[in-house]
């Protein structure tokens, strides 16, 4: 029976106390070189702005715990590569603490208080559970090269679509070499801790109290094994051992040392990014500080630190680019390359001694690390790259946040402007006279209260496309009868109601923005009710979620939540069933921007409708390409709108009768990439309230009339 203080491991057996010293000295090394580059990092982030997600810090800790914990956000639509780091992520955290249970009891807990638990049954157990650890971030880490080197995923290629071959920074294959050198680097960890186990293992193979338990290191055992096999004998074992445990260890600390300067500081800045994070970035974007001198950000120093928190947080997992409308269609923007952009940038102008002068850090122009207009302005702000990125970037409000001074200095589309004087002059983007906002009610056979003179219980805020677009004045008169004849007391504002502000915020005309929202807020203040309901997905996002920093906090709803409520209470009794094949397009500001994936859906079932889902669907919808104000800014001559590319996934569904859409925009976008894109008669595109239209069993037009 051995003695159980004799089963352990001694660390730097047969050393000379100068090969200690010299690791020692070593490792301090490796340890400031660390510190040193951490204290650049912390330096380069407090030159960014203040940001207002400092606070609740308890509550985003436990946050952030569950969500590394649970791998949620790298499980998300790449389920093979979330537990596959899953695998890496929890062996290197056993792996750090058994390392840092050595180092407490070694150099602290023994030599001050003589404290000793590194043996045993402690320590057969430790060994068994690292060496299952260190196995388990092999394998992840093998597959990590696998899918790197032999899937050839577009989304790992780090082809710039914002820059020409030729262009200086258009070569980013240095990402592509620091990712192979973290694989390598970390891998070859892992393999030279096993050999080195094992050569300890032959080289005392004499020795009962190593080799009797050497199957609670069952990696390490199998090894030794193998060496004994081929003639590996405890001498030549004793040699080899004192060369690989340097280079073991040299390797491990040179890892620590680069940590603040490589990818491998993910590890932290991804964790606080997610600790950081908004959960309503990109649906609630910021006001600009009245002490703020310009509008958005121009220069790197604009930015908040937290935005250059998210800059290093990237890992470059391409999810982002991959689910982007803009880069699907051949647009010169991929959100990935805008952060990275950002990133090169604040490095070389934020991580000196002394700051660059002003004009060293604009982030606008043409010149290497800027941020090209054309490539700002191809965004849709749909939150495609927020939603799925697993570090929680927040990619659209950075974007909207450069627009900002894009629009300050008149950097934009001419038609686009025009538009937006247009809002200005008008309160719409059609132009139209104000008194023509509820023009389409006049053809009802029943009068629409005026909210503003009488109270109603449910006030019905319109929006521009509902109130001025022929297809979409249809619709919303079919609205209209379903209110009606659901008894529902409701009513509108008439020309009191002012464009809702939701995209030209995300145009970036942020003064514009608060002048529509700020009138609303005073015309609905002044009105008598209850809720809010809009058939405008836009309007309902920013209502919702940005009307209250100005003072406006109410109860809205979008359509479908209201309608699907009225069936449930039999208060619209359906008299048919349809019977169609249909798809059902999510509106990105319902869907990605508000979880309102199921009231829809819900109403289809109710209907008797066959719903097929497209591939990209509820938080994976691909966007129709109206958003962030690009509705009014005309896509470049040849280039796929993202429409005629989402008609093209409504295609393959064999047998689809119609394509349903539950906001204005989309109705607009669809019927005209329909026309364009060579499937008009196959299938039709239908808002969902005609569908509802025509299940409700209504009297004759005179019997409305005469109730009316």
């Amino acid at each position: 029976m051995n003695n159980p203080k004799e089963i352990t491991r001694v660390l730097f057996e047969n050393f000379q106390p100068q090969a200690i010293h010299l690791f020692y000295a070593i490792g301090y090394a490796a340890i400031a070189v660390f510190l040193y580059g951490t204290y650049v990092q912390i330096r380069k982030y407090r030159r960014g702005q203040p940001d207002v997600s400092w606070g609740a810090l308890l509550q985003r800790f436990i946050q952030m715990t569950k969500t590394v914990a649970t791998h949620r956000t790298l499980v998300q639509r790449d389920k093979k590569a979330g537990y596959a780091h899953a695998m890496i992520f929890f062996s290197f955290v056993l792996l750090f603490i058994g390392t840092a249970l050595i180092t407490l009891e070694y150099d602290i807990l023994e030599p001050l208080f003589g404290v000793h638990f590194w043996y045993g049954n402690f320590y057969l157990w430790f060994s068994l559970i690292l060496d299952l650890a260190g196995f388990g971030l092999i394998v992840g880490l093998i597959y990590m090269m696998y899918r790197r080197k032999w899937l050839h995923l577009p989304k790992l290629d780090y082809a710039r679509v914002d820059r020409k071959p030729g262009d200086p920074d258009f070569d980013r294959s240095g990402y592509r070499r620091e990712d192979w050198a973290f694989l390598w680097s970390f891998i070859l960890i892992g393999i030279t801790g096993f050999v080195l186990e094992a050569i300890r293992l032959v080289w005392l193979a004499d020795r009962p109290a190593v080799w009797d338990y050497r199957m609670w290191s069952p990696i390490g055992a199998g090894i030794a094994w193998f060496m004994q096999v081929i003639g590996i004998t405890p001498e030549a074992a004793g040699t080899i051992r004192v060369g690989l445990w340097w280079f073991h260890g040299i390797i491990a600390l040179t890892f620590i040392a680069c940590i603040p300067y490589s990818k491998i500081k993910h590890i932290f800045t991804a964790s606080a990014s997610l600790m950081f994070k908004d959960p309503l970035a990109g649906r609630r974007l910021p006001k600009v500080p009245d002490d703020q001198k310009n509008a958005g950000y121009k220069l790197i120093t604009d930015l908040t630190w937290k935005n250059l928190l998210h800059l290093d947080a990237c890992t470059k997992c391409g999810r982002c680019q991959e689910a982007c409308p803009a880069n699907a269609v051949g647009a010169p923007l991929s959100p990935r390359d805008v952060i990275l952009s950002l990133r090169e940038f604040a490095n070389n102008a934020l991580s000196a001694k002394e700051l660059p002068k002003e004009a060293e850090l604009d982030i606008h122009g043409k010149d290497i690390g800027q941020v090209f207009m054309e490539t700002l302005w191809s965004c849709r702000t749909c939150l495609a790259c927020v939603e799925i990125c697993p570090v929680a970037v927040e990619h659209v409000p950075i974007i909207v946040q450069m627009r900002r001074s894009l629009v300050e200095a008149g950097e934009m589309d001419p038609l686009l402007e025009k538009t937006l004087q247009t809002v200005h002059k008008t309160g719409n983007s059609f132009g139209e006279s104000k008194r023509k906002r509820a023009s389409w009610a006049k053809e009802l056979p029943f009068k629409i209260k005026d909210a503003r003179k009488e109270a109603v219980d449910m006030l019905w805020f319109v929006g521009d496309y509902a109130s001025f677009d022929p297809r979409n004045q249809k619709v919303t008169q079919g609205f209209a009868r379903l209110m009606h004849k659901a008894g529902v007391d409701f009513g509108l504002l008439f020309e009191g109601e002012l464009n809702a502000g939701n995209d030209v915020r995300r145009v970036g005309e942020e003064g514009l923005y608060e002048f529509l929202a700020t009138s609303n807020i005073k015309t609905i203040g002044d009105c008598d009710f209850q809720s809010i309901v809009t058939t405008d997905p836009h309007s309902y996002n920013t209502i919702r979620n940005e009307y209250p920093d100005f003072g406006g906090t109410y109860e809205i709803q979008h359509y479908s939540t209201v309608v699907k409520r009225l069936i449930e209470e039999g208060r619209l009794p359906l008299a048919k069933k349809l019977n169609y094949k249909v798809t059902f397009h999510d509106p990105c500001h319902l869907g990605r921007f508000n979880k309102g994936y199921d009231a829809p859906r819900d109403i289809l079932k109710m209907l008797g409708c066959e719903l097929v889902e497209m591939g990209r669907n509820k938080d994976n919808s691909f966007c129709c390409g109206a958003g962030g104000g690009r509705i009014w800014i005309p896509d470049p001559v040849g280039l796929e709108k993202p429409s005629t590319n989402r008609m093209k996934e409504a295609a393959v569904i064999d047998g689809l009768e119609v394509f349903v859409v539950s906001c204005p925009k989309d109705l607009t976008m669809f019927e005209d990439a329909l026309k364009t894109s060579g499937y008009e008669g196959k299938f039709v595109v239908r808002e969902l309230i005609e569908l509802i239209n025509e299940c409700v069993a209504y009297e004759t037009v005179d019997a409305v009339a005469e109730a009316a």
